[in-house]
């Protein structure tokens, strides 16, 4: 009797005091675009400091994540690198689409390991004999190779250029082919060329390729939706802005004119 008056004590003082069991702040994770490897990192620090749980982060090809998704993957939240995946996603029913946002536009830069002797000062350049294999994502599947595709296509250079094309799986795989010297350059994401010493970078014109419209929305087969609409929160937030910003991205309210 006296043991079960003391439980019924406890569970008295944790709805009083608002204390959640531990199932409310259990792992949740999160299906993220590879161009948002050293972003989200980030961001993945600063909300454990806040919430006292850390995402579970796998980067990937928007396209073959979205795949995953429709397949029945666990996740609990979908940060894309093009907004018609994540349409993707929700038709198929793995995601809800109330929760759909924008949260970034991304950017396209040319990227160059230091010991390249004469680096493009244009786009155009690329069709120069100089450059002998330069790599951009797989564009069937991975959203900045299809807006590396298409620049070169504006550019006036895609088919002088296309027989050096080597494919990355992701847009990180795709600079690391250029900062191992697999490639001599990559046409990659501004925000994973922000920050890397090991080269340099010059931006592409935005009217050389469509908007990369990159969008979030939160997930049903994962183990915590509740905490994963917690993230898309604070990405959205202003501490989370600070950080989207700092690796280059475009953010939804700022002006459409404004970046390299």
């Amino acid at each position: 009797m006296q043991t079960r008056a003391i439980g019924r004590f406890f569970v008295a003082l944790a709805a009083a005091t608002g204390c959640h069991a531990p199932a409310d702040r259990r792992p949740f994770t999160v299906a993220a675009a590879s161009d948002l490897t050293a972003a989200f990192g980030e961001i993945g620090g600063a909300f454990a400091a806040k919430t006292n749980v850390h995402p579970t982060i796998s980067f990937g090809s928007t396209g073959l994540l979205a795949k995953q998704l429709t397949q029945g993957a666990p996740y609990d939240v979908f940060a894309a690198a093009n907004e018609s995946y994540v349409e993707q996603a929700v038709a198929a029913g793995a995601c809800d689409g109330a929760t759909k946002s924008l949260y970034a536009r991304g950017r396209l830069v040319v990227w160059w390991p230091a010991s390249v002797a004469a680096p493009p000062a244009a786009l155009a350049d690329l069709a120069d004999p100089r450059f002998v294999h330069v790599a951009i994502a797989n564009p069937e599947h991975a959203p900045y190779g299809r807006a590396a595709e298409q620049a070169l296509a504006r550019a006036g250079v895609l088919d002088a250029v296309r027989p050096k094309l080597v494919f990355g799986e992701n847009v990180r795989q795709t600079l690391q082919s250029a900062e191992t010297g697999n490639a001599d350059v990559a046409i990659v994401a501004l925000s994973l060329a922000i920050g890397d010493e090991k080269g340099a970078y010059l931006p592409v014109e935005q009217r050389f390729h469509d908007p990369i419209d990159q969008a979030m929305v939160v997930c049903r087969h994962g183990q915590n939706a509740e905490l994963g609409k917690e993230f898309v929160d604070f990405v959205a937030s202003k501490p989370g802005r600070a950080i989207m910003q700092r690796y280059g991205f475009l953010l939804p309210g700022e002006s459409l004119a404004a970046g390299p």
